[in-house]
C-alpha cells in the first residue's frame, strides 16, 4: 500500500488532538487489559486448580517466543522509518515490525480464553480487531503487520490449544 492511504487513514487524528488522544489511550488501554487479562487468566486456573494450566501457560509463552524470533529475523521496518511521517504516538523502536507482536499477543491471550471461556474470548478478539486497527491509524505498524499478527495468534492458537 502506498504511503497516500496511510496518509488519508492517519490524517483525522493527527489534525484532531481529541481524536488523536481517544486513539493513542485506545491503544494503551487494549494492551493493558490483555497483559492484565492473561496473568488473572493464570492465576484463576491455579487457584482452581484446572488441569489446562500448564497449556494455557505454555503454548502462548513458546508462541511468542517464535514471533519474537521470526521478527527479529525478519527486520522490516516500520512506517515511520519507511515513509516521513511519525507514529503519532512514542516510539522509539526501529525494524521488527512484521508481524505485530502486540495484535498477535492480543490474539493469541484471546485464543487461551477462548480454550477456557469462549464468549470472553469473543470479546476479547473484538477488542484485537481495534487494537489492530490503531496500532495502524498510529503509524506504528503497516496492515500486513497487524492482519500477519492475528493470523498467527489465531493459527498458533488453533494449533496448540487444538489439534496438538
Amino acid at each position: 500500500m502506498q504511503k497516500s492511504f496511510y496518509d488519508r487513514l492517519s490524517r483525522p487524528f493527527e489534525e484532531d488532538e481529541r481524536k488523536k488522544k481517544r486513539l493513542t489511550a485506545a491503544n494503551s488501554v487494549i494492551t493493558k487489559a490483555f497483559y492484565i487479562a492473561y496473568p488473572v487468566l493464570l492465576f484463576l486456573l491455579v487457584l482452581t486448580r484446572d488441569g489446562r494450566f500448564l497449556r494455557v501457560l505454555l503454548v502462548p509463552l513458546i508462541s511468542f517466543l517464535i514471533v519474537t524470533i521470526f521478527r527479529k529475523t525478519c527486520n522490516t521496518r516500520r512506517p515511520y522509518e519507511v515513509w516521513e511521517a511519525p507514529p503519532l504516538i512514542q516510539k522509539g523502536t526501529n525494524g521488527n515490525s512484521f508481524p505485530s507482536r502486540h495484535v498477535f499477543s492480543v490474539f493469541m491471550i484471546a485464543m487461551a480464553t477462548a480454550y477456557i471461556c469462549l464468549p470472553a474470548a469473543i470479546i476479547m478478539m473484538t477488542a484485537g480487531v481495534f487494537l489492530a486497527a490503531a496500532r495502524v491509524l498510529i503509524r506504528v505498524h503497516f496492515v500486513r503487520d497487524v492482519v500477519a499478527g492475528a493470523l498467527i495468534g489465531v493459527g498458533l492458537g488453533l494449533l496448540g490449544f487444538w489439534v496438538l
